[in-house]
C-alpha cells in the first residue's frame, strides 16, 4: 500500500509519468506482488480448513480416506461406515457374516497411524447375502474353467503322448539287452527311460497350462518326500541294489549245488528280490538278495572236485602203516575215486586204545553223490582192514575192586562153588578187552555177523546201494521249476562274465 501511494505522489509531481497505460500497468503489478504473501505469512490449506470445520486432523481425514477407498474396492465391505477420531477407528454397519468383519477390521489394522480399531459391525448372517457371492464365485470359476478346458485337454494330451512313447521305447527289450547283456541293468535302463519321460510329459503339460511355478514346487515336494520314502523302505533299496550288484557279478549259475549263510541248496533263479533255491529235501528256499550279497557263498559246483575225509581207527598194536595201504587199496578200487587228485591217508592221532587213520578222497561230484560215495568208501576201508587181520578195538575201560569187594566175591564163590566159577568165566570171554590174541580172531558174533551180511548183499539189489551217481530226481525238479516259472525274469545269465 505504501508502494502504491509512493508512486501516485512520483506521477503528480512528475508530469512525465502521466500516461495512463504506463500508471495502469504499474498498479496491476503492486496487486499481484500484494496477493502473494510473505515467507513469515501462515498458509491456511483446504485440509485446515476442513479440519477446522470438522474438528479432526489432517491424519484422522488421511485414515478416513485410505480406509473408505479400500473397502468400497471389497464386496461385501461398502456398507460398513467408518469414524476416526485421534486415531481410533470405529467401524459400524452391516456385514454378510463373520468372516467379512474380520476381514474389516484387519484392513484398518493395516492402515499406517491407527491406533486402535473398534468393531460394531453387526453380522446379518442372511442367506441371500452369504449365498449369492459364493454362487456368484462359482459361476465365474466354472465359466473360467470352461474356457480353459479345450487348453486343459491338449496339455493332457501332449503328456499321454509324450508317455506312450516313453512306454514303446521301454518295452524294446531287444534294443536295452543290445546296450547291455545284462538283463537286469536292461531292466534298469528301460525303467529309467519310461520314468524321464514320464517327467518331461509333466513339464510340457504344466508348461501348457502355465503352471511353470508348479513344476519347482513338485520337484521340491518330490525330493522331501523321496527322502521320507527312502528312510521307510531302506530295506526295500538295499535288496534292489544288491539284486543289481548279484546279477552284474554273477557269482553262481542256476543248477549249482551252494550253500548260503548255511543253508543249502540247488540255485534254480535270482530275482530283482531274492535268490530260489531247491533244498535237496526238495522244498523251495527264497532268501533276500540283501543277504546273499552280504553272505558266505559255497559254491561246490564251482569245482566239480571234492575231497571227503573219514577216520578209522585200528589197534594201537598193529603197524599203521600198513593199515593205510591197505585201506588206499580198497579205496583205490572204487570206480568213483578220481586218480588225480590221488587220495591220500594220514595218522591223525593216538587214541588211549587205538591209532586214529584218517582218509582223504577226491571224487568227481558232478557224476558222483558226495554222500553216497563216502559212505561206500567207508564201508570197503573196513572191512580191507578187517580182512586183512587188522583190529577196530572198542574203548576199553579197567575196573579197580576194593579189598571189601574182593572179599564179597571170595565169600560168593565159597558159598556158590562151580555155578559162580563158570559165570565168571563167560563175562571174561565176552568181554572185548580180552587178550589180544582173542580180539585178532573172529569170534562168534563177529563170525555170524559176515554170514548175516553175505546173506543180504548177495540179494540182486546190493548194485543199487553201492551206485554212486547222483540222485536225478532233485536236478530234474530244479530244471520242471526253471522251465515252469513265468514270474519275474531270470537274473542268472551264462553270457554274462561270472566273478
Amino acid at each position: 500500500m505504501k508502494k502504491i501511494i509512493f508512486l501516485s505522489s512520483i506521477f503528480f509531481l512528475s508530469p512525465s509519468f502521466a500516461d495512463e497505460g504506463i500508471l495502469t500497468a504499474v498498479v496491476s503489478e503492486l496487486t499481484q506482488k500484494k496477493s502473494e504473501p510473505d515467507d513469515n505469512t501462515p498458509i491456511t490449506t483446504v485440509a485446515d480448513s476442513n479440519a477446522t470445520n470438522t474438528g479432526k486432523s489432517a491424519s484422522d481425514q488421511d485414515i478416513h480416506a485410505r480406509i473408505t477407498g479400500i473397502f468400497s474396492e471389497i464386496d461385501g465391505l461398502g456398507t460398513v461406515s467408518i469414524n476416526v477420531n485421534q486415531g481410533v477407528v470405529r467401524l459400524s454397519g452391516t456385514v454378510p457374516n463373520e468372516a467379512k468383519a474380520v476381514q474389516a477390521v484387519n484392513l484398518a489394522n493395516r492402515i499406517s497411524d491407527v491406533v486402535a480399531v473398534q468393531d460394531n459391525i453387526n453380522r446379518t448372517l442372511s442367506v441371500q447375502d452369504n449365498v449369492t457371492p459364493v454362487f456368484n464365485d462359482f459361476v465365474e470359476t466354472s465359466k473360467s474353467w470352461l474356457n480353459a478346458l479345450p487348453l486343459f485337454l491338449v496339455a493332457i494330451l501332449a503328456f499321454l503322448m509324450v508317455a506312450k512313447f516313453g512306454s514303446f521305447l521301454a518295452n524294446r527289450h531287444a534294443l536295452w539287452r543290445s546296450i547291455t547283456p545284462n538283463p537286469f541293468v536292461a531292466e534298469l535302463l528301460s525303467g529309467t527311460a519310461k520314468f524321464v519321460f514320464i517327467i518331461l510329459g509333466l513339464i510340457l503339460a504344466l508348461s501348457l497350462i502355465g503352471a511353470q511355478n508348479l513344476i519347482s514346487t513338485l520337484l521340491g515336494g518330490a525330493g522331501v518326500l523321496g527322502i521320507a520314502i527312502g528312510f521307510a523302505v531302506k530295506d526295500t533299496i538295499e535288496n534292489y541294489i544288491a539284486s543289481l550288484m548279484l546279477s552284474i557279478r554273477q557269482p553262481f549259475r542256476a543248477k549249482d549245488h551252494v550253500i548260503i549263510n548255511d543253508k543249502e541248496g540247488i540255485v534254480m533263479r535270482l530275482t530283482s528280490r531274492a535268490t530260489v533255491l531247491m533244498t535237496l529235501d526238495g522244498n523251495h528256499l527264497r532268501i533276500p538278495n540283501s543277504e546273499v550279497f552280504k553272505g558266505v557263498i559255497l559254491n561246490y559246483t564251482k569245482n566239480p572236485e571234492r575231497r571227503f575225509t573219514f577216520k578209522i581207527g585200528v589197534d594201537a598194536n598193529n603197524d599203521p602203516l600198513a593199515g593205510i595201504k591197505v585201506g588206499l587199496d580198497a579205496i583205490h578200487e572204487l570206480d568213483f575215486v578220481l586218480k588225480q587228485p590221488k587220495a591220500i591217508a594220514i595218522i591223525n592221532e593216538i587214541g588211549d586204545s587205538n591209532i586214529i587213520l584218517e582218509f582223504q578222497v577226491w571224487v568227481n561230484q558232478s557224476k558222483t553223490d558226495f554222500a553216497k560215495a563216502r559212505s561206500i568208501a567207508i564201508r570197503e576201508t573196513k572191512h580191507a582192514l578187517e580182512n586183512h587181520g587188522f583190529s577196530l578195538p572198542e574203548p576199553i575201560y579197567m575196573v579197580n575192586f576194593d579189598q571189601n569187594l574182593e572179599d564179597a566175591l571170595i565169600r560168593l564163590g565159597n558159598r556158590f562153588g562151580s555155578r559162580f566159577d563158570n559165570r565168571v568165566s563167560d563175562v571174561i570171554q565176552s568181554n572185548p578187552t580180552d587178550s589180544k590174541e582173542n580180539q585178532q580172531k573172529d569170534t562168534p558174533s563177529k563170525k555170524q555177523a559176515k554170514a548175516r551180511a553175505k546173506t543180504i548183499l548177495g540179494n540182486d539189489n546190493i548194485s543199487d546201494i553201492l551206485n554212486a551217481t547222483p540222485d536225478p530226481k532233485i536236478i530234474a525238479k530244479v530244471e520242471e521249476a526253471i522251465l515252469n516259472e513265468t514270474g519275474e525274469p531270470d537274473l542268472l545269465d551264462r553270457k554274462s562274465p561270472q566273478e
